[in-house]
């Protein structure tokens, strides 16, 4: 059973169509990468995912759930947006870190504010908010970073703050991890210490959204890539056939173009 099943997704800003009949599944475990050029619609894809964004029509279901529906109005209400998106673990292009907040802040100030909502919190909260720290360092470690847990993001590299934000990703324990061009803010130098991570999750079997203009990293890390182009899914297949072998042209056209450039 797919952990998330996209159908017929659309979305439209005013007259402008973004995203028309997006449809494709994601099982537990796999690696998606779209790619596509600026404009395609992939990071409006990710947003309609996390709920930054309200499609206008499609179902979105996660293990089994219906978060959304545009034909169910039970669905739609902003009530329940907050608890939808701890479904997925968002990591945007530009870090988006609180400059306030030491690195260990900010992978654990979501869980604890979280955590104020549990009936035993007043009780036992020392013993709650410990046990949360702990799995933030925990965290910073596995991203290289124990030695920055009280650094500031102003104090970090643009690979280390990268790297913060896929912790804060993960401490929620989403069933989906998403990328939004993770490296793209990135010099080339600090480019590859986070594209280290991210193949890491990958062989832990993490379940993955990976937008991204790595076609390298994007054929030998994802199971499936997704290739989008004026707002639509030209083509969709197994990560070395689509960036290898591409069926289609405009696929072909896309990364020939991209070739290129490089």
């Amino acid at each position: 059973m797919a952990i998330l099943e996209v159908h017929n997704i659309e979305k439209h800003f005013g007259p402008t169509r973004v995203l028309e009949d997006i449809s494709f599944d994601l099982e537990k475990g796999q690696a998606l990468a779209i790619i596509g050029s600026s404009g395609s619609g992939k990071t409006t894809l990710l947003r309609c995912l996390n709920f930054l964004e309200t499609p206008d029509q499609g179902r979105i279901v996660v293990g089994g759930e219906t978060l959304y529906d545009a034909d169910d109005p039970a669905t739609q209400r902003e009530s329940q947006v907050r608890k939808k998106r701890l479904h997925f673990g968002l990591v945007f292009q530009s870090f988006n870190l609180f400059p306030q907040y030491t690195a260990l802040k900010n992978v654990t100030l979501a869980k604890e504010l979280l955590s104020q909502e549990r009936p035993d919190f007043k009780q036992n909260k020392k013993a709650i908010l410990e046990e949360i720290q702990a799995e933030g360092r925990e965290l910073l470690a596995k991203m290289g970073l124990s030695d920055r847990e009280s650094h500031y993001p102003c104090q970090l590299s643009g690979g280390q703050q990268q790297r913060v934000a896929i912790a804060r990703a993960l401490a929620l324990q989403p069933d989906i991890l998403c990328f939004d061009e993770p490296t793209s803010a990135l010099d080339p130098e600090l480019t590859g210490e986070v594209l280290k991570v991210i193949r890491s999750l990958a062989e832990q079997k993490t379940t993955m959204i990976i937008v991204t203009h790595e076609m390298a990293f994007a054929r030998d890390v994802a199971d499936e890539v997704i290739f989008m182009d004026g707002g639509v899914i030209v083509e969709k297949g197994p990560a070395r056939q689509v960036i290898e072998d591409p069926r289609e042209e405009r696929t072909r056209q896309f990364l020939s173009r991209y070739a290129q450039e490089q």
